[in-house]
């Protein structure tokens, strides 16, 4: 899907949040340069674990994926020289995207006003923790801290549990996700008005936005939230849950609507529970009915519906003429998934990785926005390139 083929993007983020926004405008056929400072360029080249890539190229493993088929300048824009040169770069580009605290590269000539000055069509795009305004505008913050102030943490474990870090930086791709769908939008926008525009997208709001979407719902009907573990979709109903295997594995029971509850019930014999769907002292009763088979024999059970045969010295007796349509899937670990068969069917894993060494595009980006030999030569020599 080429839809942004032509568009040019000015990439000076770092880390997880702008290089994942720009990694999805460079799937939809955008070129993206990366614009990384020396020596050591975007942290996250460094970051383990590592993952090997051309010859004896070695890079974060995180860097890598979000990362690939872009280009690489290494430029010294903190430089009066290479700012120069990056202002030069504007010129020619759709889009600049950012990822330092607010007012970070204004002090140093390259805000929105000092690069509109040389393209009024560009579309500025600072992404940052808290955004450009507000009481925290330049508190440092990571995903943790985010996804902690936007209530979302805080709901995070089981029943009677403390809550624990999420395995996936929500507001960190959230965010990314938020500037990348903001960009297409604006870009569109553009087509209509020929003028570009100064974004401010923070993490910070993308976790807010998100938290509102069932939690803050929640909270605006009953005035309060249950305990943690005690959400409707957050382990409060048998129907919708994770439960324990036999060989201690976990299968999530997502039966919310009737029909699919009604199913399960039936299905494994226990027709008295369909009236109890959200009664949670009834989750106990499920967890027994789970633990009296492995995580392989519910997946079977769950796609074919006959393993009653072969089962038959278990409490609860199956049916075995139809699956099972009751939403009903394991948790699957991520090797596991990468080798899952739907994963496979829709090419979802990204094998191509050509990931830019640092610096490797700068020489040949330089030539195409003008820059003469000799100025390439004297920059490479006072180390404002790499």
């Amino acid at each position: 899907m080429n839809f942004l083929t032509g568009i040019r993007i000015l990439d000076l983020s770092r880390l997880l949040p702008g290089p994942y926004a720009t990694q999805l405008l460079a799937n939809l056929g955008a070129e993206v340069i990366k614009i990384e400072r020396p020596p050591e360029g975007d942290y996250a080249r460094a970051m383990p674990p590592y993952i090997a890539l051309r010859g004896d190229q070695f890079e974060g493993a995180v860097f890598a994926q979000n990362n690939r088929r872009k280009k690489s300048v290494a430029l010294d824009f903190d430089a009066p020289r290479g700012r120069a040169v990056l202002l030069r770069m504007c010129e020619r580009a759709d889009v600049f995207i950012e990822s330092f605290r607010p007012g970070a590269l204004a002090r140093r000539g390259l805000g929105y006003e000092n690069i509109r000055a040389h393209n009024p069509k560009i579309i500025y795009c600072s992404l940052s923790g808290y955004g450009q305004t507000g009481p925290l505008r330049d508190r440092a913050g990571h995903d943790l801290n985010y996804v902690a102030l936007a209530g979302m943490l805080l709901q995070n474990a089981a029943r009677g549990n403390p809550p624990h870090p999420l395995p996936v930086q929500v507001a960190d791709l959230a965010g990314g996700m938020r500037a990348a769908l903001q960009i297409v939008a604006t870009l569109f926008e553009r087509e209509r008005t020929g003028v570009g525009t100064v974004l401010d997208v923070a993490l910070f709001d993308a976790a807010v936005e998100w938290t509102q979407t069932v939690l803050g719902a929640t909270y605006h009907a009953e005035n309060e939230l249950p305990a943690r573990g005690e959400l409707s979709l957050t382990g409060a109903y048998p129907c919708y849950n994770v439960y324990a295997t036999r060989d201690d594995g976990f299968i999530a029971l997502g039966a919310l609507e009737p029909i699919f509850w009604k199913a399960f019930c039936v299905k494994v014999g226990r027709a008295d529970l369909i009236d109890f769907q959200f009664d949670a002292e009834k989750i106990s009763d499920v967890a027994e009915i789970f633990k009296t088979r492995t995580r392989a024999e519910w997946v079977e059970f769950s796609h074919r519906g006959d393993i009653s045969s072969r089962t038959t010295r278990h409490t609860h007796t199956m049916r075995d003429d139809m699956s099972v349509d009751c939403c009903m899937e394991p948790l699957l670990d991520v090797g596991e998934m990468y080798k899952h068969p739907q994963v496979v069917e829709r090419n979802l894993i990204q094998n191509e990785m050509r990931v830019p060494r640092f610096g490797e595009d700068t020489e040949t980006v330089l030539r195409e926005m003008g820059v003469e030999e000799r100025e390439i030569r004297e920059m490479r020599k006072t180390r404002i390139i790499e």
